[in-house]
């Protein structure tokens, strides 16, 4: 049996990767290029559903908002690391399965820390 290099089947992956970077590029530059070039005072305004600005956006709150949306995406990201192993649940077998037995009880235990951190807590 010949041995062959494998390395041509991820040719469409770069084709894509080329094809995606080119297009940011080229976009980036055309609005570059052919973008307004006068600013004023009021072009640099920031503008919001026709309502005009008032005060500062860099108004402090609170930081539970942010920790909130980080945590969502923490546990979210890690639900996708489920899908593959449910495709191939049956090939994975019982090492499988203890795998992912494995993988859900450290999520439960950082979520068991987050909440008795308080990290949940909105009245703190």
């Amino acid at each position: 049996m010949e041995k062959t290099s494998h390395l041509w089947e991820y040719l469409p992956i770069v084709f894509m990767a080329l094809v995606a970077a080119g297009f940011v590029v080229t976009t980036m530059l055309l609005t570059h290029l052919l973008g307004p070039k006068r600013k004023t005072k009021i072009k640099n305004e920031a503008f919001e559903c026709g309502i005009e600005s008032v005060g500062n956006a860099r108004t402090p709150f609170s930081i539970k908002y942010f920790l909130v949306a980080i945590l969502f995406v923490l546990f979210d990201v890690e639900v996708i690391f489920m899908y593959p192993w449910a495709v191939n649940f049956r090939e994975l077998g019982v090492f499988g399965l203890w795998e992912m037995f494995t993988f859900m009880g450290l999520m439960v235990v950082g979520l068991l820390y987050i909440i008795k951190k308080g990290a949940l807590n909105w009245e703190k």
